[in-house]
């Protein structure tokens, strides 16, 4: 017996298309070509997260011999990181920075 069943198409986030368009937009950040990505947003992401990281071990590491004004120290530079990040991408957005490239959105494709 055959089944006659419709095959139903389940279009999933993670699709095969949907890869190669952000390893495509990811390759476009480092070329002349307009990506959806901003170079300056993504190489700021990856040090801060290298930095977070850093932050993390050391305290990981030491924490035993760390008093409590150091952990506040320590605390207060995590806030005064994050709150730089958080300004400069405000600075951004209301000065209207568009040195980065347009955007393109993939179902466009």
């Amino acid at each position: 017996m055959k089944n006659n069943k419709p095959k139903v198409e389940v279009k999933l986030f993670l699709g095969w298309s949907n890869i190669k368009w952000l390893i495509t937009e990811l390759g476009n950040i480092y070329t002349s070509r307009k990506s959806y990505f901003s170079k300056k947003r993504i190489e700021s992401s990856i040090a801060f997260v290298i930095g977070q990281m850093g932050m993390v071990w050391f305290l990981a590491e030491n924490v035993s011999e760390l008093s409590s004004s150091d952990i506040v120290l320590w605390a207060g530079v995590e806030f005064a990181i994050s709150g730089y990040i958080v300004h400069e991408i405000q600075k951004e957005k209301t000065t209207g920075d568009t040195s980065e490239t347009t955007p393109t959105d993939p179902s466009e494709e």
